[in-house]
């Protein structure tokens, strides 16, 4: 089993989903965060004041997947996620341990 974590642009979260539930990923987790890589940030301007933005907007997406289903996954994340434009975002895949359905106790690949 594999953990699949991407960081995206916010306004790419429904076709980022739609491209897992199309391969058959039932479950994701989406969470708000901020941060910086190539892009280093921009300014903006408020009531006539510029000001830097260091830290932008984006999600976090948990997704937890057989192995088998992994590159699949990938695969799906990055051709939804793509804009062509910088601070797309980044995937990362790392390995899962163990699963465990809290509601029936159903463990590992079962639990997924």
């Amino acid at each position: 089993m594999k953990i699949i974590m991407a960081i995206i642009k916010p306004f790419k979260l429904d076709e980022v989903r739609d491209a897992l539930t199309g391969i058959g990923v039932q479950g994701l987790t989406v969470t708000e965060v901020k941060g910086y890589g190539r892009q280093k940030g921009h300014t903006e301007i408020y009531r006539g004041t510029e000001y830097a933005v260091s830290f932008l907007p984006k999600l976090k997406i948990e997704v937890a997947v057989n192995n088998d289903v992994a590159e699949q996954a990938i695969d799906a994340i990055a051709a939804a996620a793509k804009t062509g434009q910088i601070g797309d975002g980044k995937i990362f895949s790392y390995a899962l341990d163990s699963a465990v359905r809290i509601r029936t106790g159903e463990s590992d690949s079962e639990a997924l």
